[in-house]
């Protein structure tokens, strides 16, 4: 008997046995897991990392700086953060720039001595390094000024301003104070210090940055003409006076697209060209919509790169404008008849890719799908040749250029889709060393001399932390943070199985598998499906979805089987596996949850009769579009914050995808749940948050009144009056995961 007591107290000792997670526990995520650190940076004299965290129940995030040379940590105030100096990789001389409070202070790079030139009452902003030594030019409305800051004056260059009969007329009134009084009208003259330049009249108002070569002679100025917006409305219902109010939120698909062009003005001979883009392949005989990101100039030649995409988001160009004739030269042509997009590359959301000057004037760099995976190239633009610099069946997802430019860094799933690993690519012999490479995924940053890293690292189990190490000796490693609770390092958890089944139609599709002990086993199975926007979850790092991680380690201590699949436009596959839901979602990308499903039942044993799915955002679609098109294949499903008619969707993302509703109806019919609503047979749980502006509650609304319509039963749903598309509270969490847990336990057991 006294055996059996020690016996049974040893047990209890053991974590794997005592152990059961909790619901209310789980779901406090960072309150539970902890809070990590994000975006790790140097200082300017390498000898600080620069940190934040975000702690649970806290409005504000907390800062902090570590000292390599005392290997001590201090916590910043707020002040303290907004006045660090930190190293952005590629600035240049930029780095010891910077505007504050209306100010530019300057930071000696020898001394880090800071001198502070206040020059205006309201902002001033992109700030642009000049060729001549001591200037650079800076922006305040729609004007430009050149700085000498040895000197400590500003010199006007040039203003924009659309002529007074194209402007907005004042009311009566105004023009009348204007008219009577000299002080309102010296008022209009007080927001500089300096003397307004002369303007220059054009017939538009200029959008965004003004961009000027290192010459100080060039301007580069964007029209940008947009479709009309009808914002939505998302009505919140819970509030502190107890009254419905109305928050204006993002419009709907739109069926044109917006348009930019660009126009460049010659300083020393005041003329403003527009630039020419007519000849590009591809360009048809209409005109088309084009985004133009921000232009890239050459040091030494008034040369500038410009990287184009049509707004239809199937063709991108790299060009070079020659900044004395206007003309332009074009570099490369990218098609995709899906869209273009992939790792390095310029988005749809207005977002820069990988594209830069190797060789000043003369080799640009950038990153392409050509070979079906997204690579490094570079361009010759003298012998108009091209070389691949990486090539194989993996994806370069960071680079970062040695100030030397004899070599890259690089960021890259080269020896797993899972992984993400930092190596150095020699540009001389193209040898592609690695420099971290363990299992998981590192997010690394360059100390200014090149000479250390800074990184973040996480395993599948091991949540984030930031890391230091010197480039000569990476496995020596400095471990700076420790930020997980003592619960959550004591409980033992499972390191889930990255594995991979070949769907129907030949691809191998990558699954995170999470199984039971086989005396706990019930036979029952669960399906994640992770959100989109191109994400990847069954990968060999941290996850995103740091609850539902833990929840599915307390369905596997439940006796369930969980996969978790990477559906087709899951980033890390390439460009095919990208582009396969192309004009129908809800199609390629279920299937392979219906495959994924007869692979568990094949292979682990699986009652086919008991495989529940569940997800959220695209994960709720998928989720929605399996019980609506595939009845009787899954048990019951959860779904969360979902879309379910694709047409009331943003149009950013959703264009890329269906094109847009005038254009091609049939694709948005083909892929939105609404449409096939009349096929629901088995248990449907949603849940949704009421003020959640990216999937709008109307969605699920609309979706709620037509299964009513079609009489259809075993359907339920939850509502969150406060919750927007990410929960915010505990208690939403814990009453979410409390539903999908009890409609697996009803409808799987």
């Amino acid at each position: 008997m006294k055996i059996i007591v020690i016996l049974a107290f040893c047990l209890c000792l053991n974590p794997k046995y005592y152990a059961q997670l909790q619901l209310d526990q789980i779901m406090k995520g960072p309150g539970f897991v902890g809070a990590l650190p994000e975006a790790p940076e140097w200082s300017l004299d390498g000898m600080q990392i620069y940190y934040w965290k975000k702690f649970p129940d806290s409005l504000q995030q907390t800062y902090y700086s570590y000292d390599l040379a005392e290997q001590k940590t201090t916590i910043l105030t707020k002040h303290e953060w907004q006045n660090r100096w930190a190293w952005v990789p590629d600035a240049g001389t930029l780095n010891y720039m910077r505007i504050q409070d209306q100010a530019l202070e300057i930071k000696d790079p020898k001394t880090l001595s800071i001198k502070t030139f206040p020059l205006f009452t309201n902002a001033i902003w992109n700030l642009q390094v000049q060729n001549k030594a001591q200037t650079v030019v800076f922006q305040q409305g729609k004007s430009l000024f050149v700085f000498d800051f040895q000197q400590g004056g500003a010199k006007k260059l040039v203003c924009y301003q659309t002529p007074p009969a194209l402007k907005p007329s004042l009311d009566g009134l105004s023009e009348t104070e204007l008219e009577f009084f000299e002080s309102v009208r010296k008022q209009e003259l007080q927001s500089t210090r300096f003397d307004m330049p002369t303007c220059q009249y054009i017939s538009f108002d200029p959008v965004g940055a003004l961009q000027i070569d290192p010459t100080s002679r060039f301007v580069l100025l964007k029209q940008e003409q947009r479709p009309e917006e009808k914002a939505t409305e998302v009505p919140h219902f819970i509030s502190a006076d107890a009254h419905l109010y109305n928050e204006k939120a993002r419009s709907k698909v739109l069926n044109e697209e917006p348009s930019q062009r660009l126009f460049l003005h010659d300083l020393r001979s005041d003329t403003l060209v527009q630039i020419d883009f007519s000849g590009l392949s591809q360009m048809g005989f209409e005109e088309r919509e084009l985004i133009i990101h921000p232009a890239i100039f050459a040091k030494t030649q008034p040369l500038a790169l410009l990287d184009i995409r049509s707004a239809d988001n199937k063709d991108r160009w790299i060009v070079c404008l020659e900044l004395q004739t206007g003309q332009i030269k074009q570099l490369e042509h990218q098609h995709d008849s899906a869209w273009i997009g992939g790792p390095g590359i310029s988005s749809w959301n207005f977002q820069t890719g990988t594209l830069g000057w190797l060789t000043d004037a003369q080799t640009i760099y950038f990153q392409s799908e050509e070979s079906g995976y997204s690579h490094l190239y570079t361009f010759d633009i003298q012998t108009n040749i091209k070389t691949a610099l990486t090539s194989g069946n993996f994806e370069v997802h960071q680079v970062l250029l040695a100030q030397d430019s004899t070599s890259f860094y690089l960021t890259t799933n080269l020896y797993h889709p899972g992984t993400r690993s930092f190596h150095k690519l020699d540009l001389k012999t193209l040898a592609l060393t690695p420099i971290l490479s363990e299992l998981g995924a590192y997010e690394v940053q360059l100390s200014p001399d090149e000479k250390q890293l800074t990184y973040r690292f996480s395993t599948s189990t091991r949540p984030w932390e930031i890391y230091t190490c010197s480039m000569k000796k990476p496995k020596d490693e400095l471990r700076i943070t420790k930020s997980t609770t003592e619960v959550f390092r004591t409980f033992p958890w499972q390191e889930p199985e990255v594995l991979k089944f070949e769907a129907t139609d030949g691809v191998d599709v990558y699954a995170r598998l999470y199984k039971p002990e086989q005396q706990n086993k019930n036979g029952a199975s669960v399906l994640f499906v992770h959100g989109a926007g191109y994400l990847q979850n069954a990968h060999h790092y941290w996850s995103h979805y740091q609850r539902e991680f833990m929840f599915h380690q307390m369905l596997v201590q439940k006796g369930y089987t969980v996969l978790d699949v990477d559906y087709r436009a899951s980033e890390g596959y390439g460009r095919d596996y990208r582009t396969a839901i192309y004009r129908h979602m809800g199609g390629r990308d279920l299937q392979d949850f219906v495959d994924a499903k007869q692979f568990l039942v094949s292979n682990f044993g699986i009652d086919s009769n008991r495989v529940g799915i569940y997800g959220g955002s695209y994960g709720g679609f998928i989720t929605l579009m399996g019980l609506f098109t595939e009845p009787g294949t899954f048990a019951c499903g959860a779904a969360l914050r979902s879309v379910t008619d694709w047409a009331h969707y943003n149009h950013e993302y959703t264009s890329n995808i269906l094109n847009t509703p005038q254009k091609d109806p049939e694709a948005y019919r083909q892929s939105s749940p609404i449409y096939f609503a009349e096929g629901l047979q088995d248990p449907l749980l949603i849940l949704h948050g009421m003020i959640d502006d990216n999937v709008q509650f109307q969605d699920v609304v609309r979706l709620n009144q037509r299964l009513i319509e079609l009489g259809k039963k075993d359907w339920w749903m939850a509502l969150y009056p406060v919750e927007r598309h990410g929960f915010e509270y505990n208690s939403s969490w814990i009453d979410e995961y409390r539903r999908i847990y009890e409609l697996f336990e009803t409808y799987l057991k």
